[in-house]
């Protein structure tokens, strides 16, 4: 339960910003700027939550796998929308592109935790 609290703290803070300067709590319908500003404190929040819940020594678990995958989401729909209606989404594509890298170091550590080896001695 904690760990859900923790993450959730950066969405609601996220999505508290978009309803106070954009007013819509829609983060498909807001134009690129907005969004991004949007998307990025999600991000940087959703990482410094699970930054934080390193330093109380918790584990990764499914809780983070599916906020990660939530924000991934998130982002590859309003890419979607952006290509659909033909505006620039550079930026979004490299911040999509960040994310499956961090995603991919995530789920390889955790990998390697899994098949390592239990010392029987």
């Amino acid at each position: 339960m904690k760990k859900m609290i923790i993450h959730s703290v950066p969405i609601v803070v996220s999505f508290t910003g978009l309803e106070i300067f954009c007013h819509t709590l829609n983060p498909i319908m807001v134009r690129g700027p907005e969004f991004l500003k949007f998307y990025v404190i999600m991000l940087l929040g959703f990482y410094i939550s699970a930054f934080c819940l390193k330093l109380f020594r918790e584990n990764r678990s499914t809780v983070s796998l599916y906020f990660m995958l939530f924000i991934f989401i998130l982002g590859v729909v309003k890419l979607i929308r952006g290509l659909s209606i033909d505006r620039p989404v550079g930026v979004l594509i490299s911040i999509l592109v960040a994310e499956i890298i961090v995603f991919m170091m995530f789920m390889s550590t955790d990998f390697k935790h899994k098949i390592k080896p239990k010392n029987t001695h």
